[in-house]
């Protein structure tokens, strides 16, 4: 779900483009010049502005123009009904990201809508890899001072300058897509884009037109030619999160693209050279996979390059559990302008004590949970004690003489923490999902789930 500003001096396209986005699961302010829009803009944020080109007071131009000197990040889409080449090229150069010609129906105009936000996800992704690549210089990026972790940050520096296709393999949540950044950040590629694609996320034609791209009417609903991470990866990095997960036949094609360095389009005879290192991530055991048939060997053994296993955090040991929470705390209290906080001793003995079954992202989303809903300077167990679950702490009796409590149900647990959250950002969502580490569209759904029964939250 995405915040979305239409601006349109028509009335029946501005309730109309606020009822399709809605459908969607977005939130839609709609304004009827570029005036009052302006004035919006200067007090709330969007995600996505789509604009009319023919207005009254303002035209569509030179409101892209005003919009960049308030927020040269957020996307603009261009509506008109005259639509020409030259119209597009101007519309393009002063800063929209694409033009739709009127009249167009609801299916139109969602598909561009969501592939201007997944233009802006890939934007802010390449945003944080060039940050993470100046952490690394600063040996900042991977945290751990045991010896299983001292091991892979001395492989992560040997393999990166090479070329080489990296398989990284670990439990959910153990930092594998970290690894895979910081692979990147510090190798030659660096400068040119590193993207992701999880591979458990979409189905397979959609992953394969993902991977590839398609050309136009190369199936239902390809209405224009499209360029897949591939080639938008061209020079730089490709992370195929969950690898695992990717249907047999698909895998036969990407075994040629790394066979080969070359692939077509979905829909296209032309083959088009590429230049991209693969990086691949699995919580799988790939060997069995492959001995059931459920992994191809020969694309295992082309993965399987340079391994990397990421250990889980129960077997890092409580110094590493300790830098990490610093880590997170610091880094939330930067972001957030608020005073610094730190855990007990006594609460690291309870969190050392714990089975980590999310791992290092279980231990993140902790740290943002506490942070954002504790106004103590010292973070103690009974914080803590209601947020993990007591079948995962090992060795009870002896963890300091810590009683673990009754445990309040998980339900009720998400409900205060999204309402905190959310009463801590003035209900802005887009925040609120990215402090508690979920997505937009899970908080969405969350949010209309709990309205439908009677108990809305944030309203």
């Amino acid at each position: 779900m995405a915040d979305i500003l239409v601006v349109d001096d028509m009335e029946l396209m501005r309730d109309s483009l606020e009822a399709i986005l809605s459908r969607s699961g977005h939130k839609v302010i709609a304004c009827e010049d570029a005036v009052i829009a302006l004035d919006r803009l200067k007090t709330t944020s969007f995600d996505l502005i789509i604009t009319d080109l023919k207005m009254p007071k303002m035209d569509g131009i030179a409101f892209m123009d005003r919009v960049r000197s308030i927020n040269a990040e957020v996307p603009v889409i261009m509506m008109t009904a005259h639509a020409s080449v030259s119209t597009a090229v101007e519309a393009m150069r002063k800063g929209a990201l694409d033009y739709i010609q009127k009249p167009f129906d609801a299916d139109e105009i969602i598909l561009l809508v969501d592939r201007s936000l997944e233009h802006k996800r890939i934007v802010r992704e390449n945003e944080a890899y060039k940050t993470d690549a100046r952490d690394w210089q600063k040996g900042r990026t991977l945290i751990g001072s045991g010896p299983v972790m001292q091991s892979v940050m001395t492989k992560v520096r040997q393999v990166a300058p090479t070329s080489a296709t990296v398989l990284i393999r670990g439990e959910c949540g153990t930092g594998k897509e970290m690894i895979a950044r910081a692979i990147h950040s510090l190798s030659p590629r660096t400068s040119k884009p590193m993207l992701c694609v999880n591979c458990a996320a979409l189905s397979s034609s959609l992953l394969e037109s993902e991977l590839f791209g398609h050309e136009k009417g190369a199936f239902t609903g390809a209405d224009s030619i499209r360029k897949g991470r591939f080639e938008l990866a061209d020079g730089g990095t490709l992370l195929l999160d969950e690898i695992s997960e990717m249907d047999m036949q698909l895998q036969s094609k990407l075994l040629r693209v790394l066979q080969e360095r070359e692939f077509e389009r979905v829909g296209s005879s032309i083959t088009r050279p590429v230049n991209v290192r693969i990086l691949a991530t699995t919580n799988r055991d790939l060997e069995s996979w492959v001995a059931e048939n459920k992994f191809r060997e020969d694309l295992f053994y082309r993965l399987n390059v340079v391994p990397i296993t990421i250990p889980p955090l129960r077997e890092r040991g409580r110094e590493d559990i300790s830098l990490l929470c610093d880590y997170f705390l610091g880094r939330i209290a930067q972001r957030e302008g608020r005073r610094l906080q730190v855990v007990s001793e006594s609460a690291l003995d309870l969190l050392a004590a714990y089975n980590w079954p999310g791992n290092v992202r279980e231990l993140e989303n902790l740290m943002e949970r506490v942070a954002i809903l504790s106004e103590q300077d010292v973070i103690s167990p009974d914080l803590i004690r209601n947020w993990l679950d007591t079948g995962s702490i090992e060795n009870d009796q002896e963890c300091a003489g810590i009683e673990v409590r009754q445990i309040r149900p998980l339900a009720e647990l998400e409900r205060e923490a999204i309402e905190h959250t959310l009463e801590k950002f003035d209900g802005h969502r887009q925040k609120t999902a990215e402090a508690l580490g979920i997505g937009i569209r899970t908080l969405g759904l969350k949010l209309k789930k709990w309205a439908d029964e009677g108990m809305p939250v944030g309203q």
